[in-house]
């Protein structure tokens, strides 16, 4: 594992929020795509919503996004703890390990972005990512 990266999820303000934070964090975002660049079917109200962005200022890092329609996130779980893998190996095991008594909100699965991913929510209600990134990218 390499580390943990807190993962923010807005109502539809995650542009705003990142504008904020790189302004009074003195930040930039490294990285940032709309539900409208990807490839997934997207409502035409959210294609200007944040699908996922990468944030850093100094040793800071935040990952953020906007919700899916329908699915906007409430105050105390809006965050998430995103675990970043450096092999498919460790990944799967540790999904695995997480996953009893959990909550599994997204399977562990390939994605369209080149990653292995999953979500939870694990028997203490504590929300989890894991992303596994099979070929590296330019952000964390």
């Amino acid at each position: 594992m390499e580390a943990i990266i807190p993962y923010l999820t807005f109502a539809g303000n995650a542009a705003a929020a990142l504008d904020f934070y790189s302004n009074a964090l003195n930040g930039t975002v490294l990285f940032k795509q709309t539900f409208g660049e990807s490839p997934m079917e997207t409502a035409p109200e959210i294609k200007d919503h944040i699908m996922h962005a990468t944030f850093k200022a100094g040793e800071l890092t935040l990952m953020v996004s906007d919700s899916m329609q329908g699915q906007a996130p409430k105050p105390g779980s809006n965050l998430s703890m995103s675990l970043n893998f450096t092999d498919q190996e460790s990944i799967d095991r540790t999904f695995k390990a997480l996953a009893e008594g959990a909550v599994i909100t997204m399977e562990l699965q390939d994605t369209f972005w080149g990653a292995r991913f999953g979500m939870l929510t694990d028997q203490f209600g504590f929300n989890w990512m894991f992303n596994y990134d099979k070929e590296p990218k330019a952000h964390p």
